[in-house]
């Protein structure tokens, strides 16, 4: 490999490669998914925060679940905004930097309270007589605190990784945002440690969360079944469903993300550009919707703060 004196100092962006003609249109939508993110999960921090029949574990997770999505979203759409309507593609090193270890840690404390909320349900379900003395009020913000320097401890070496790489090369990202390994493809030097270290924190987080939310949901499952009437089956395991779909779109899009970069080496550039941005923007704009709508509490606490008194659900 050639000897690298120089480093770039700023990175480029790109839109869709192939339908650069219909990006200013399709920032439309993207703006109106933005826009309903932040609309729904102001709402969700707000109810809980003011609600005080919310302020219970499974409420209080969904806050940090809406707060984390808020963040994430806010920490990336606004740019690829700029980026689709303005063609504004270049992003400082620093801050692509910063970017990407947002968007990593953040990603990884949303799937630390994922996990929390499926331990939740589990001691609700398999053990609801212990329930209030596991998961207190305290329990629930120390988890959540834990969450936060869980995701950030994992994912900070990655900046520090990628700042003793040289880039003099090809600047140019293969995504509307900065990751660490769209950023670790560009270097000219040896990337074995970024490889090994970011496999190793995302099978440490993502992997073994994944692995425990499955695990609970078996042990939902087997007690739920063990309960001879089916009413109260449905009604136990109902209380699920709501958990079921954030972790569904949480991770399957995640997955689906890995496996066009992984096996859509023929697919057309843009699909991977389009995985990508999927991946940020819907778990934002439908978690606030699937707790609305699955959700008896959140709906009637809707109700009371935001529609005049009388009105029915």
């Amino acid at each position: 490999m050639n000897p690298c004196n120089f480093t770039h100092t700023t990175f480029i962006l790109i839109g869709l490669p192939g339908l650069e003609a219909a990006q200013f249109w399709i920032a439309f939508p993207l703006l109106f998914m933005y826009v309903v993110a932040l609309l729904g999960n102001c709402t969700v921090v707000f109810i809980v925060r003011t609600e005080h029949s919310l302020h219970a574990p499974m409420y209080l997770f969904l806050c940090m679940l809406a707060a984390i999505d808020l963040v994430l979203s806010t920490f990336t759409m606004p740019k690829i905004l700029a980026l689709f309507w303005f063609n504004s593609q270049e992003i400082t090193f620093d801050m692509c930097l910063t970017q990407m270890f947002f968007i990593h840690a953040l990603s990884a404390t949303e799937s630390t309270v994922l996990l929390a909320m499926a331990f939740d349900r589990y001691v609700a379900i398999c053990h609801p007589l212990r329930h209030a003395a596991i998961l207190t009020n305290t329990v629930t913000a120390q988890i959540g605190i834990v969450a936060v320097v869980r995701g950030s401890l994992f994912f900070f070496p990655l900046p520090l990784l990628l700042k003793r790489l040289h880039f003099c090369g090809s600047n140019i990202l293969t995504h509307s945002y900065c990751v660490h390994q769209d950023m670790m493809k560009l270097a000219h030097a040896d990337t074995m440690p970024n490889v090994i270290y970011g496999l190793t924190a995302i099978l440490l987080v993502m992997g073994v969360d994944s692995v425990f939310i499955l695990l609970s949901y078996v042990l939902i499952i087997k007690t739920v079944l063990s309960i001879a009437s089916p009413e109260e089956r449905h009604k136990a395991f109902s209380t699920c469903i709501s958990h079921i779909g954030a972790v569904a779109i949480f991770y399957i899009p995640l997955i689906s993300l890995c496996f066009v970069h992984r096996f859509g080496k023929r697919a057309p550039p843009y699909v991977h550009t389009l995985m990508a941005n999927v991946y940020l923007l819907i778990p934002p704009v439908m978690n606030p919707i699937i707790y609305s709508v699955k959700t008896k509490q959140i709906r009637k606490a809707i109700h009371k703060v935001l529609l005049p008194k009388g009105s029915q659900i």
